[in-house]
């Protein structure tokens, strides 16, 4: 089949990651096409909560926050174990300041620092936002950041292969709903076609815990950057590694974040029992929870913890949908979450006293400094999901894609989800905006490192 356009770059999903890297490149005046499978750039930076860390910046000095990114690059290593690229970690923290300025003050991407609470792993506040803080907001300002550039989106058009000669890219095929193919060239493709969550056959391969856990992230997001890497012979790493999460609603698909944990909530199991350290952080806790009774624990929290929620988008839209239960008292609150009383009533009481410094947690969490749970209470009966996975191509600093001995291919890059991320191994190396950490400033140093070889 010959090509029936060519494209000095082509990128494959209009996600965070893929429309970064065109912002990049347009910037540089490389005209590029976006290929997305939606109708809508939609990506699983919809499904987010839209956060993005960054270190050393001027909101942060204004606010009294001493960070830069040798402690962010070391909070990631902590996190981690020492399980991940320390350079590839070092190189990310090192653009996140920077990639926060150029999308707010060059393409417009409404983003504030988010202060009150420390998400779990970071040393300090770091995260930036939009206001509402939803990925789907991320997305459409994205969107129309593109448009302003004048990116070209092509929707509906989902890739089915990639056609190279040897392990140098040359195209791409391309599948229309109508069943329509047709092929386009490109000199550089980068692939921003996240991971493989979407698919079971994958996640019970390299992720067997989550095998039968609720999938909580894109439909589309089913290996297609591993496989057409593995073809040119990329290099792959932390294929185990995923974010979860431990407070998605049960039946309701909606998330409850973790502020109300890091700020006192905490969780029991329908025994009414705590059962492990909520504060670890909340991709490792998926896995806790559904090793429960009926796959599901309840959240606890009260109306000081629902006041703070309130400015999270997903907690409104759990309001909504009914998946929050409140009472006046711990017995009414027992009654209604169908709890064991006494059991709860004596949770309560006891995290009050690792409050209070009266009692040490058996399970580590550091309570201190938290205020106590009082009336009026607030609950939500969740599940573990997963949300992402972490694990993918190799990558150098310019998101350039290696083979397995570690040389860059020749026209290859990959970000977000499709290229390793810097979790480790695992969940518990998952670091609160890790997952859009790397889609955005990968995105960013995928559509730069292209514009530079297409010159």
């Amino acid at each position: 089949m010959s090509d029936s356009h060519h494209m000095p770059l082509v990128i494959v999903g209009a996600g965070g990651t893929g429309l970064c890297a065109a912002l990049a490149a347009a910037d540089a005046g490389i005209e590029v096409l976006v290929i997305e499978r939606d109708s809508t750039p939609l990506g699983s930076t919809a499904m987010s909560t839209g956060l993005i860390p960054a270190a050393g910046t001027p909101e942060q000095a204004a606010a009294g926050i001493v960070d830069d990114p040798a402690l962010f690059a070391a909070d990631i290593l902590a996190k981690t174990k020492g399980a991940t690229d320390a350079g590839i970690a070092r190189r990310l923290a090192d653009e996140s300041a920077e990639t926060i300025a150029w999308l707010r003050d060059t393409h417009g991407v409404p983003l504030d620092l988010i202060g009150g609470f420390l998400y779990p792993g970071h040393s300090v506040q770091r995260m930036y936002g939009t206001p509402n803080r939803t990925g789907g907001e991320l997305m459409a300002a994205l969107e129309a950041a593109a448009v302003r550039a004048g990116v070209m989106i092509l929707s509906d058009a989902r890739v089915t292969e990639l056609s190279a000669i040897g392990n140098r890219v040359t195209g791409v095929t391309i599948e229309r709903p109508d069943g329509a193919i047709e092929r386009i060239g490109c000199d550089a493709l980068i692939l921003a076609c996240s991971g493989f969550g979407g698919n079971a056959e994958l996640v019970a391969r390299w992720i067997p815990e989550m095998a039968e856990a609720v999938y909580h992230g894109h439909p589309g997001n089913t290996g297609d950057a591993v496989r057409w890497g593995a073809t040119l012979g990329a290099g792959m790493a932390d294929m185990s590694a995923y974010q979860g999460h431990g407070g998605l609603a049960a039946g309701h698909g909606v998330p409850i974040l973790w502020p109300l944990i890091m700020e006192g909530g905490f969780q029991v199991n329908c025994d009414g029992l705590r059962f492990s350290n909520e504060a670890t952080g909340y991709s490792e806790q998926a896995a806790r929870v559904n090793a429960q009774p009926g796959h599901v624990a309840w959240s606890i929290f009260d109306a000081r913890l629902h006041r703070l929620m309130l400015d999270f988008d997903d907690y409104r839209d759990a309001l909504r949908a009914g998946a929050v239960v409140d009472a006046p008292t711990v017995e009414e609150l027992a009654r209604v979450a169908k709890l064991p009383e006494a059991a709860l009533a004596a949770t309560i009481a006891a995290v009050a006293g690792f409050v209070g410094g009266a009692a040490t947690d058996p399970f580590g969490r550091d309570f201190t400094g938290k205020a106590p749970l009082s009336e009026h209470y607030y609950a939500a009966k969740v599940t573990g999901a997963l949300f992402h996975t972490q694990g993918g191509l190799i990558v150098d600093g310019d998101a350039r894609v290696l083979d397995s001995a570690g040389v860059v291919l020749p026209n290859l890059f990959a970000g977000g989800g499709a290229a390793r991320g810097v979790s480790g191994g695992g969940a518990d190396g998952y670091m609160a905006g890790n997952g859009l950490l790397t889609a955005t400033t990968f995105g960013k140093l995928s559509g730069r490192a292209a514009a530079i070889l297409l010159r």
